[in-house]
């Protein structure tokens, strides 16, 4: 199991029903068949980090996390919540898997994913404080 968290706050000019919407489309993205468990919710560590909402999730395997990186709904959802987001923070919090390795796939699906799709990158290059691992 891999269990991924993303931390972020929102733009202070997102209107509220943005906000909603950007949340309702991580429950969506949440749903999908490659994701085990999720949680999302507020942010709930040191305010000073700044963050404003936590969504943490489980992937089976590395198989899991290429699926979700790829799945159409994640894919359709992230150029509606990424342009609302102020600070975002992308890591791993833990994983059974015993491969030494494994931070290091998971970063190729990621470098993967931004060589297949550019305007992804685009969209996560407009956050303005974006921090990954």
């Amino acid at each position: 199991m891999i269990i991924q968290f993303l931390h972020f706050a929102f733009r202070q000019e997102s209107t509220e029903e943005q906000r909603n919407r950007a949340l309702k489309l991580i429950r969506d993205i949440s749903a999908v068949e490659s994701v085990s468990f999720a949680v999302h919710g507020r942010f709930i560590g040191d305010p000073a980090a700044g963050y404003s909402h936590a969504y943490s999730f489980g992937l089976a395997d590395l198989d899991a996390v290429e699926r979700y990186m790829y799945d159409p709904v994640h894919l359709a959802h992230d150029p509606e919540i990424l342009p609302h987001l102020a600070k975002l923070h992308v890591g791993i919090a833990a994983s059974d898997d015993p491969d030494p390795n494994l931070f290091t796939k998971i970063t190729q699906i990621y470098q993967g994913k931004v060589a297949r799709h550019p305007e992804w990158e685009r969209l996560m290059a407009s956050i303005p404080e974006v921090r990954i691992g």
